[in-house]
């Protein structure tokens, strides 16, 4: 583990001019430099790099950040992975934190089983290749299958001989360790204390992660067995460097053009992959059959946000597209699912067709999740109790979504596809999200009153609209430390200061509203929970989040998208410290009212939104006169509240 402080000398050391120049050519404009971007092809440079703040970010694509996630974007590396890189170019010592007696034997360990499994590998490799079994039965299968050398080489493929103690007496004749052969499921005992090989007489895929270490095997069987009860597929069991929910088939060999194409394909097996990667599309991998989980879905999403299921249309196809659907919806991912006709899967479908004409039938009929689910569910379907259940299942989908312009989006679409009020399915979304939504807990802080004008009693689903959010976090971002008020007095009597990000989100909290981006909320949440540290800087700290996104998105919002208007700072010689506190005061008072101008303009989105609802509603409860007279009344306190905010805002009152 890198110890905190030769992270923040690494961090210290790295120029961002200097790291990115590695890979991209810039030239000089004004204070800053410019280049074409490296994460997507343009003509016309857009991509900027600010040395002042130690950040770059594209104006075409929005992607950047600082020097350590520029790494690791760019060359698809983890976050230690990208801090020693920059380590060795600045030729900067690690130091590990001194590790336990049990830390450094788990870690021996864990080095042991990957350098048995790196073995392992070039054995089966090498066997495929060399062996007079490995060529007339393990290439003549692949050869069968119609791979190439380059593909074949690219995968590492392998074989395993038919001999069950083959591979145990050549890893022991060559030094390892019998035990490491056990943990890393290469081999397993037999009842008489036996070294016995899981994969023999198999065909070997090797697994690759991320970093490019083999973590595990999966071996096929290629004789008449397969059509009998045992296993077609044999996979490594899960071990200490090795967990099938945590993997993904094909992700070292993909990663990069995952990162250029901004997409993935997301196939069932092995040969899916390797017939996808022979007709010249990359930017895929395999599940190998698994639901999807939560950290493959992370793992692709360092790459990018944008999935396409590929599987084959019969039931166990469809049944595959379904799992995980609304994990990956959750996670921000922009999915589309496409089915291949009967009797083709990715596999047969792209050694028949060139890259060019498989990706042109992927864009032809692909489809959003939405109209797979409605074919799925709906299509032919009369019975009145299923079609609600599925109109359910579809609502149900969309309220993970947590893109609200997403979500309102496929709404109106699933409304106009199905003939059902878009208010009825609104209403279903909004209740489903209600009672899925858990209390977010406020940060260990004192909790200073906030006086406002108007109090708005709010109900969860409703959200703001996305400029005055992004305006809002930039805010944070660029001026969350900055105290705003001194000597407010809190719950408990004690004279409390409050910064700007204390101000958002107590003046948020009192009336139960949050932001509706989930990471600007997270980023809330961080920095009032470092507001008590002194030296706590909300740009320097988000600019050097180790989360990528959070870097990313600070690094664009320390960029003029929506410009909070700042007082030009003149130069600082021959100004007395009272004209340097009184401009000190005044840059605080301005910052007070824009944060509160954003907060009123937030409102009264939010109130315009329920406005609308309730115009929906009313509509729609026109034969439930007791429900209607409700709806009205809230109607009439929420048009008070609008003409409140109206007046503190300036604007005309709207009756």
């Amino acid at each position: 583990m890198i110890d905190r402080q030769t992270v923040e000398r690494i961090k210290d050391a790295a120029n961002i001019v200097d790291v990115v120049s590695e890979f991209v050519t810039l030239k000089k404009s004004g204070a800053n430099y410019k280049g074409l971007c490296p994460f997507h092809n343009e003509k016309t440079p857009s991509f900027m790099v600010s040395p002042a703040r130690g950040t770059c970010h594209c104006f075409g694509c929005g992607k950047g950040g600082n020097a350590v996630s520029f790494i690791m974007e760019h060359e698809q590396m983890t976050y230690p992975e990208a801090l020693r890189w920059l380590a060795r170019k600045y030729h900067i010592e690690i130091k590990e934190r001194e590790l336990t007696a049990e830390e450094q034997q788990e870690q021996s360990e864990r080095e042991s089983m990957f350098i048995v499994n790196d073995w392992a590998a070039k054995y089966f490799e090498q066997t495929l290749h060399d062996h007079p079994d490995g060529k007339a039965i393990g290439m003549q299968y692949f050869r069968s299958r119609g791979f190439r050398d380059d593909i074949i080489r690219k995968f590492q493929l392998g074989f395993d001989l038919s001999d069950r103690q083959a591979l145990a007496s050549a890893a022991v004749g060559k030094g390892y360790n019998p035990d490491y052969l056990l943990k890393v499921g290469l081999c397993y005992k037999n009842d008489h204390g036996q070294l016995i090989d899981r994969f023999a007489g198999r065909v070997m895929f090797p697994w690759i992660g991320v970093s490019g270490k083999v973590v595990a095997f999966g071996g096929r069987k290629l004789d008449s067995a397969t059509k009998g009860v045992q296993q077609k597929y044999v996979n490594s069991p899960d071990s200490d460097i090795y967990h099938k929910d945590r993997e993904l088939y094909g992700i070292y060999q993909a990663k990069k053009a995952i990162a250029k194409e901004d997409c993935v394909y997301m196939v069932e097996g092995y040969t899916d992959v390797l017939s996808l990667h022979q007709c010249g599309i990359e930017n895929v991998v395999a599940n190998s059959g698994t639901a999807l989980s939560l950290h493959q879905i992370h793992t692709l999403h360092r790459f990018t946000s944008n999935i396409v299921l590929l599987y084959d249309g019969d039931a166990a196809g469809i049944h595959a597209a379904m799992r995980g659907t609304d994990m990956l919806l959750a996670e921000g991912m922009n999915l589309k699912v496409l089915l291949f006709p009967d009797n083709d899967d990715p596999d047969s479908f792209a050694r028949k067709h060139t890259a060019a004409e498989f990706r042109d039938y992927i864009a032809a009929h692909q489809t959003d999740f939405i109209e797979f689910k409605t074919r799925l569910l709906l299509d032919g379907e009369a019975d009145p109790q299923k079609r609600a259940e599925g109109i359910g299942s579809i609502v149900s989908s969309i309220s993970v979504i947590p893109n609200q312009i997403l979500r309102d989006t496929y709404l109106k679409k699933c409304s106009l596809r199905l003939g059902i009020n878009e208010t009825t399915l609104i209403n279903q979304m909004n209740r489903l999200i209600r009672d899925r939504q858990e209390q977010r807990p406020a940060p260990q802080t004192q909790q200073p009153p906030v006086a406002r004008e108007s109090t708005i009693v709010t109900k969860p689903s409703m959200q703001a609209s996305g400029k005055v959010e992004w305006m809002l976090a930039q805010m944070l971002v660029r001026h969350g430390e900055h105290v705003v008020l001194r000597g407010v007095e809190a719950d408990d009597g004690q004279l409390v200061d409050v910064n700007i990000a204390q101000y958002i989100y107590y003046n948020l909290g009192a009336d139960g509203l949050q932001l509706s981006n989930a990471l600007f909320n997270r980023m809330l949440d961080e920095a009032v929970s470092h507001s008590a540290d002194p030296q706590f800087n909300a740009m320097h700290y988000f600019l050097h989040h180790q989360d990528i996104e959070v870097a990313r998105v600070a690094a664009e919002m320390s960029e003029d998208r929506y410009h909070l208007t700042e007082q030009s700072q003149p130069a600082m010689q021959d100004i007395t410290p009272e004209e340097v506190k009184r401009k000190e005061e005044s840059r605080t008072e301005a910052l007070l009212q824009q944060t509160t101008h954003l907060l009123l303009d937030f409102r009264m989105d939010y109130v315009e939104q329920r406005l609308r609802d309730l115009k929906q509603q009313i509509a729609a409860a026109a034969a439930d006169r007791q429900r209607m007279m409700e709806l009205m009344q809230e109607f009439k306190q929420m048009q008070e509240i609008r003409n409140s905010l109206a007046k503190q805002l300036g604007s005309n009152i709207i009756i």
